[in-house]
């Protein structure tokens, strides 16, 4: 056997650069083979070129303002001098979701290669998400269109357009039958939380923990027949082959006035009044009250200003199903579900509102009723794949939901690992949602620990952060067995404060500085052990 000469090691970038030693040794043997200073043909300088110009779009994957809780204003900053497609997903409102169809970058993605027109399907971002994607898909049209490769439009022309399974997408929604709700406030509680069941065996839709349910509600009559008469319409006026009250009940969103409308409002009106209307088209708040103007609302401001129904109908938004976390486990009851809802409502000036779903569901659907509904899979939020992993769970009011399924899902498949429960709301003696049935776990041994913190029994506020602090040794200790975490709830305020108890448990029962705990939680977010459902 012939044995080869080892070639004379050439050192061109020396051992005190500031590069560590393995990134000294690529560029060494980079440059050597360049420069051909290996007895090989060294590269041309167009070859140089294309090896050294920047790779894709120069967009580094990293998304620094998905954050849920941070203004537009902040998001847009981060993003600038990213890709379009990238700044396009900062402007949305960073959930995750799914109420769009997508997942963020997904969605942003499908604008940008204009595969999807509607720049209006964040729901939680409202208004000014989709006034900023408007903007920026302005500059998708002035910047040229990258011609596709031969092979690429090949591929493009030959793939088929795949439809969603049945009841798996808001494209393709399938039909549940409604089977009851139950109140879960006792008398004195300022809410109103309802346990939801519907019967899914028709549809055959199955589902696991973790998923959300899309509901695609009606309106309120009683709203919709107050906007007929500020129309002065008549409720059978034919739009697009419905009745106009049909179109208004089932099609169209009545909350918030979108800009259209007031676009619309501001071609039938003179004066002060086209003014204002334009203004307000274009997002300013010339009077103030912006932020309470629904349809009805825009409607009295502009009361003389009576545009045709067809014109009306076609000014408004289409009405967006609701997305709610699943608070059942298929395991345990196949071809059931449940949903675990607040009705909303509330004043503004001497007028009621009511949230769309949350009353469709509270109170006008009847039992036995069908609806139009579909799965909406998680984008990271499920049970940990080893059954016997720990779980800690934060979630007050109605962020209990999911906790439930996860339990209830344990239970089910016989799930060795330990369950940490932490739950909080108002008051202890009419607003302990499911109380028997998490008292019947906790003494069965499935769930290990129930830690509960009501922010009105005592003369200080009380929230499940501070429950989490008091018992921070035990969750340390929790998540040095490999634990995972999981929060469910409100995205501005209750899942930063959890997160920050977090950290503050990390670095005094972790023995580590601020900045340490915060790379301990990223670590945690990046392995998956720390998972959140906000809203």
């Amino acid at each position: 056997m012939t044995q080869m000469p080892v070639p004379p090691k050439l050192e061109i970038i020396p051992p005190n650069a500031p590069f560590s030693e393995g990134q000294r040794l690529w560029l060494n043997g980079f440059l050597v083979g360049m420069f051909g200073l290996d007895g090989s043909t060294p590269l041309s300088p167009a070859e140089n070129g294309a090896v050294l110009a920047p790779q894709g779009d120069g967009d580094d994957g990293e998304a620094p303002w998905h954050d849920p809780a941070m203004p537009i204003g902040d998001r847009m900053k981060l993003a600038e001098g990213r890709p379009l497609r990238r700044r396009m997903m900062a402007a949305m409102a960073q959930q995750d979701c799914g109420q769009c169809g997508y997942n963020c970058a997904d969605y942003s993605d499908a604008i940008a290669k204009k595969s999807e027109a509607r720049l209006n399907l964040c729901a939680p971002g409202g208004k000014e998400t989709a006034r900023m994607l408007k903007q920026l898909y302005e500059e998708l049209d002035k910047a040229p269109a990258a011609k596709p490769s031969d092979g690429a439009a090949a591929q493009s022309a030959a793939a088929p357009e795949l439809k969603a399974e049945l009841g798996r997408a808001r494209e393709n929604p399938a039909e549940a039958v409604f089977l009851s709700r139950r109140l879960l406030n006792k008398q004195g509680s300022e809410k109103e939380t309802y346990h939801i069941e519907f019967d899914l065996s028709e549809s055959r839709l199955d589902y696991v923990v973790g998923d959300s349910f899309g509901v695609f509600a009606r309106n309120d009559l009683g709203l919709v027949d107050q906007i007929i008469a500020l129309l002065g319409a008549s409720h059978t006026t034919q739009v697009n082959g419905k009745t106009l009250r049909e179109a208004l009940v089932e099609d169209v969103s009545l909350s918030p006035a979108p800009d259209k409308l007031f676009e619309l409002l501001s071609f039938i009106t003179g004066g002060a009044q086209r003014e204002k209307a334009r203004a307000l088209a274009q997002g300013e708040d010339p009077d103030g009250d912006a932020a309470t103007l629904d349809v009805m609302a825009a409607l009295q401001k502009f009361s003389g200003c009576r545009p045709h129904p067809e014109a009306f109908v076609e000014a408004l938004e289409p009405l967006q199903p609701r997305l709610y976390s699943i608070s059942s486990s298929h395991n345990a009851t196949p071809g059931k579900l449940s949903l675990t809802v607040d009705s909303v409502r509330y004043v503004i000036g001497k007028r009621k509102r009511l949230g769309v779903a949350s009353t469709f569901l509270g109170e006008r659907i009847t039992e036995g009723e069908k609806l139009k509904v579909y799965v909406q899979k998680a984008h990271g939020f499920a049970l940990p794949r080893d059954p016997k992993t720990p779980i800690i769970m934060v979630g007050p009011g109605t962020g209990v939901a999911p906790f439930r399924a996860f339990l209830l899902d344990r239970k089910a498949t016989g799930a060795p690992g330990k369950n940490w429960l932490f739950f909080g709301h108002q008051r202890s003696d009419c607003d302990f949602f499911y109380r028997d049935e998490l008292n019947a776990l906790k003494t069965s041994g499935l769930l290990t620990r129930l830690s509960l913190a009501w922010s009105r029994d005592g003369e200080k506020k009380f929230y499940v952060q501070d429950r989490m602090r008091e018992l921070g040794r035990e969750v340390w200790t929790w998540l040095a067995e490999g634990a995972h975490l999981y929060i469910c709830g409100d995205a501005k305020r209750m899942a930063k404060d959890v997160e920050r108890a977090l950290v503050d448990i990390v670095a005094q029962f972790g023995a580590r500085s601020t900045d340490e705990a915060v790379s301990f939680v990223a670590d945690l977010k990046k392995k998956g052990r720390f998972q959140a459902d906000v809203y």
